[in-house]
């Protein structure tokens, strides 16, 4: 693979499939758009399945994990050793996504890119330890161009790894006390803005708490913006480990033609850095939820993404695409079982 093997052409559409999907809605026992935004993720779907019938069974969850070197300037209401301690939480059932991907019957990867508190091997964790956290954005660029690389591939091999087992769609998920201070900071560079309205309270920061977040950012970028050239950079400077490695898997999707559900703000941003490093891959990466965060509205605007829920979440793990799989896979079902007016003998609207 080469170095630079995400600016590799994405997978394109099946434009046969999605032809043959919107056909088949207008066939169904239905007024044609009755079910709303269900029949065109159906749509959607057949075209990124390559199926006129697409299905949701096999899916795959990979939580990625790092610490943040900012968390030294007092971003967050959680300490630094929180990462690790939920390591062991996902892989032994107690986290939310633990639950959901239970439920779901998905398979659950955990990959711990890099704690600041040193972890003994925990069964079932990918321990990659790139390094102990990233450094403090604030003050240093927050990876090397090596560590940046390394993670990217690791997103990627995760999603190889989704894709050699016969996944139909593939969920991220991050950890990593933080990464909302690395996120914020990113957005801001990619869109343009403020820190002072993309930047929230992640964890449960109170008024006072957001406030020096902003400052913080605005620290930051002041220090680093003559060095942001490139959206890499960008991910160099001001990113995280498990930021990179979303990035690195949802390229790698497009890339191998693997539908996409994008989480909340975070991911949300990896995503926005994703399409900026290679815009083909837009088209494999559906939405799931608007979270609380207040950067996120404005990064799913950006990248023109209409989410499918709505239910103020901020906790991250994957677990607001976990909550929407059940939807896209009642827009399958729906799209797939049901009967055509002709197998009905229901009469159709005249012409």
């Amino acid at each position: 693979m080469s170095l630079h093997w995400w600016q590799g052409p994405c997978q394109p559409l099946d434009h046969v499939a999605r032809a043959k999907a919107e056909a088949r809605q207008q066939q169904l026992t239905k007024p044609a758009g009755s079910l709303g935004r269900l029949e065109a993720l159906a749509i959607q779907l057949a075209a990124l399945q390559g199926s006129e019938r697409p299905r949701l069974d096999r899916l795959w969850i990979a939580i990625f994990a790092g610490d943040h070197g900012v968390v030294a300037e007092g971003v967050s209401a959680y300490p630094q050793a929180v990462t690790g301690q939920m390591l062991s939480n996902f892989v032994h059932g107690g986290a939310a996504i633990s639950v959901l991907a239970g439920e779901l019957d998905a398979a659950l990867e955990v990959i711990d890119l890099g704690t600041a508190v040193p972890l003994e091997t925990l069964p079932g964790v990918r321990h990659l330890q790139v390094g102990a956290g990233t450094r403090n954005l604030a003050r240093e660029p927050a990876m090397t161009n090596a560590q940046a690389l390394i993670c990217l591939q690791a997103g990627c091999d995760s999603l190889l790894r989704a894709r050699a087992v016969g996944c139909e769609l593939f969920i991220g998920g991050e950890m990593g006390i933080g990464n909302t201070t690395a996120a914020a900071a990113l957005a801001c560079w990619l869109l343009d803005c403020p820190p002072a309205e993309l930047a929230g309270p992640g964890t449960g920061l109170d008024a006072a708490g957001v406030a020096h977040k902003v400052r913080v950012i605005e620290a930051a970028l002041a220090l680093h913006r003559p060095q942001l050239g490139a959206p890499l950079q960008a991910l160099v400077h001001l990113g995280g480990f498990e930021i990179a490695a979303l990035v690195g898997a949802y390229l790698a999707a497009a890339q191998q033609g693997v539908a996409v559900l994008v989480d909340g703000f975070i991911c949300s941003v990896a995503a926005l850095l994703a399409v900026r490093l290679n815009p083909g891959c837009r088209d494999w990466l559906l939405f799931a939820h608007r979270g609380a965060e207040p950067g996120h509205a404005r990064v799913l605007q950006a990248l023109d993404a209409e989410p499918l829920l709505e239910l103020g979440l901020r906790l991250g793990e994957g677990s607001g695409a976990a909550l929407a799989v059940p939807l896209l896979r009642l827009a399958c079902t729906l799209h797939g079982q049901m009967a055509t007016f002709a197998e009905a003998a229901v009469a159709e609207r005249p012409a």
